[in-house]
């Protein structure tokens, strides 16, 4: 699907999940008015609260009124909370009810919904936007957070063409370019482009934090430590699930990073100038490139 979507054209849709993914998802679909309502489930009253009168949901409802009511369900918890949602929403899924996510991988999130949803795992079309921010609640959404922003769409065997469409059609409607690649290239990649810098923005805080005079560090930090650690402010509920669940990937990663700054520590400690400036080039000239990119 191409075009944007018809008015109203999603019907009832039911956001499970009311963070940053999941308020500003609520608010686009409304700025889109493709939705005649949006229902929002989550376990903070006071994040609910918060999504109602910003208006980036209509109503509060339990997961099962949600599956029972929607027409499009999209899972916007952490990851490891999504086999407890499938398997209380596929005794009232509905034949016309379109599954989708937001997770950040897909690997174990499709293991769980071939697991729990059986034949209705057709319904299920994994996905994962390429959006989001440093500060997480529904208080940081906004309506523009998709615009212009990847969404990945990782269709499985079992879905027909016609409810990928309906589902690329559902994003792109929102704002964001859909790409579609497998779950395994999914989970490798964002291993290496996610996954490992929200890491290494954590690591860089807890041993800077470890240190005896950390505090005094702390109060003497420039652009480039703030720069490089905001992602360490992340949700790290959602980050403890994401390193276990695609932990495969991220591990051989990781491994690889840590043998280029073991290299990095032999050119220091050999006094090497010209392989610290050749690596330092080559990274900087790869960034430089991408930097035209963006």
């Amino acid at each position: 699907m191409t075009n944007i979507a018809a008015k109203n054209q999603y019907g009832t849709v039911a956001i499970v999940g009311v963070g940053l993914i999941g308020a500003s998802l609520g608010l686009a679909l409304k700025q889109a008015g493709i939705v005649q309502r949006v229902l929002g489930v989550g376990r903070s009253q006071a994040n609910l609260d918060q999504a109602l009168q910003m208006g980036a949901i209509d109503q509060v409802v339990d997961l099962i009124e949600a599956a029972k009511q929607s027409d499009v369900i999209v899972l916007c918890v952490p990851v490891a909370q999504m086999r407890a949602a499938f398997i209380t929403i596929e005794p009232y899924l509905e034949p016309k009810t379109m599954l989708t996510d937001a997770g950040s991988t897909k690997g174990d999130v499709i293991l769980a919904a071939k697991e729990v949803l059986g034949k209705k795992v057709c319904q299920f079309v994994p996905a994962h936007p390429i959006a989001g921010g440093a500060q997480h609640g529904a208080s940081a959404a906004r309506a523009d957070l998709f615009q212009g922003k990847q969404t990945i769409i990782c269709p499985l065997q079992e879905n027909s063409a016609q409810d990928i469409d309906l589902i690329e059609g559902f994003w792109q409607a929102v704002g964001a370019h859909v790409k579609k690649i497998s779950a395994v290239q999914h989970d490798a990649i964002y291993a290496a482009v996610s996954h490992l810098p929200h890491l290494l923005a954590y690591s860089l805080m807890v041993s800077v934090l470890n240190s005896e005079d950390g505090e005094q560090k702390l109060q003497h930090v420039g652009a480039g430590f703030k720069d490089f650690t905001r992602i360490a402010a992340s949700s790290p509920e959602m980050w403890r699930d994401i390193c276990l669940g695609n932990r495969t990937a991220i591990l051989q990663e990781l491994d690889q990073y840590m043998a280029i700054l073991g290299h990095l520590r032999q050119l220091i400690a050999d006094n090497n100038a010209s392989g610290l400036e050749k690596m330092f080039t080559k990274a900087s000239q790869a960034r430089n490139t991408l930097g035209s990119k963006e």
